[in-house]
C-alpha cells in the first residue's frame, strides 16, 4: 500500500502575511519612537505648563506662599471689567502689530526681489541682509539703545551735523525705537521669501512678459499669487510672534534691566509687558494666568479670522483650498 504525502500549504500562505504583519508593527513602533523627543516635549513643556496656568489662573496664588485658595472667576472678572491698563496695552499691541507685520512681510520680499537679480557681488549682499535676523533679541536691543542715546547715541549725532537738535528716542519717540528694532531682522524673511520666488516658474513671467505685462504687473499678477503660501505663512507667524513681543520694549527703557517695568514708557506697555508687571512685580500669579489664557483665546480668534481671509488671497498650486 501506498501512502501519499500532500504538503501543507499553510505554512507558506501565512509567511507573507506575518511577515506583513511585522512590517507594519515595525513600521509602527519607529515612529512612535522617532517622534517620542517632539511629543514628550510638547507633554511635558506646553502642555503641563497651560494647564498649570489654568488651574492657576483660577486661585489667588502670588508665588511664594504655598497656600492657594481658588476663588472661581473673579481674575477672569477683574482683568474684563475692571482693568483698563490691560485694555489699553492690548489696544497698544494690536496697533503694533498692525504696523510691524506689513513692513516686515513687504519688507522681506523687496529685499527678496532685490537680491534674486543677478547682480555683483549676490552672494554677499544676501549675507549682509541675513546675519542681523540671527543677532540675538538682547544683543540687538542694547546696541540699538547706545545707537537711540540722547546724549551719546549716533543717531543723534547725525542729525546734529546737519543742524537737527537731539530727540528723545527712548522716550518721547519710543514706540518709533520700537518699530526700528523690530524691523531689524527682516533678513530672515527675505529668506524665506527668496527661496520661494526660486520656485516661480520661469515660464509663466516669460509668457506674461510676451504678453506685454511690466515689471510689476508681473510682480502683482504672478509672482505674489505663487508665492502667497508663503506670504500667508509669514503673515500668520509674524502676528504670533508680535503679539507676544515683551523683550524690546523693556530693554529699550532708558536704566532698564528687566528687573521693573516702572521705566517702559506709556507707548510701548503693550500686553506682554503689562502681563509681566503682574507676574514677577506685582506677584499675582492667579491673576497673570487669567491674563494669559485671556490673550491665547485672542490669538487664537485672530489666527482663525486670518485663515478664513486667507482663502480667497492665497493661491495653492493644488487648486484646492487649505483646510
Amino acid at each position: 500500500m501506498t501512502t501519499t504525502t500532500v504538503p501543507v500549504a499553510t505554512s507558506t500562505a501565512a509567511g507573507p502575511f506575518a511577515r506583513g504583519r511585522g512590517w507594519r508593527r515595525y513600521r509602527t513602533s519607529t515612529f512612535y519612537f522617532f517622534t517620542a523627543p517632539w511629543t514628550l516635549g510638547f507633554l511635558l513643556l506646553t502642555l503641563a505648563p497651560l494647564l498649570y496656568a489654568l488651574v492657576v489662573s483660577f486661585t489667588n496664588f502670588d508665588g511664594i506662599s504655598p497656600i492657594w485658595r481658588f476663588v472661581g472667576f473673579r481674575n477672569y472678572i477683574e482683568l474684563i471689567t475692571n482693568d483698563p491698563l490691560a485694555w489699553a496695552a492690548l489696544v497698544r499691541t494690536f496697533g503694533y502689530v498692525a504696523i510691524t507685520v506689513p513692513l516686515s512681510v513687504t519688507g522681506g520680499l523687496y529685499l527678496a526681489l532685490l537680491v534674486n537679480r543677478r547682480i555683483r557681488a549676490r552672494g554677499l549682499v544676501r549675507a549682509v541682509f541675513f546675519v542681523p535676523s540671527v543677532v540675538p533679541v538682547v544683543a540687538t536691543a542694547i546696541m540699538w539703545k547706545l545707537i537711540f542715546n540722547r546724549d551719546a547715541g549716533l543717531l543723534n549725532g547725525i542729525l546734529e551735523v546737519f543742524g537737527a537738535g537731539p530727540v528723545s528716542w527712548l522716550t518721547d519717540s519710543a514706540f518709533v525705537a520700537l518699530v526700528v528694532v523690530s524691523l531689524w531682522g527682516i533678513g530672515g524673511g527675505m529668506i524665506i521669501s527668496l527661496a520661494a520666488l526660486q520656485d516661480v516658474p520661469v515660464e509663466l513671467e516669460e509668457a506674461a512678459r510676451i504678453d506685454g505685462a511690466g515689471p510689476w504687473s508681473i510682480i502683482r499678477n504672478v509672482t505674489i499669487p505663487m508665492i502667497s503660501p508663503v506670504l500667508y505663512f509669514q503673515v500668520i507667524t509674524g502676528v504670533i510672534a508680535a503679539l507676544q513681543v515683551l523683550v524690546q520694549p523693556m530693554l529699550l527703557a532708558e536704566g532698564n534691566t528687566l528687573a521693573t517695568t516702572a521705566l517702559v514708557p506709556q507707548p510701548n506697555r503693550l500686553y506682554m509687558v503689562e502681563v509681566y508687571n503682574e507676574f514677577f512685580v506685582s506677584g499675582r500669579f492667579g491673576y497673570g494666568s487669567a491674563m494669559l489664557w485671556v490673550f491665547f483665546v485672542f490669538i487664537l480668534v485672530f489666527t482663525l479670522l486670518l485663515q478664513r481671509v486667507s482663502r480667497r488671497a492665497v493661491f495653492y498650486q493644488s487648486g484646492t483650498d487649505a483646510d
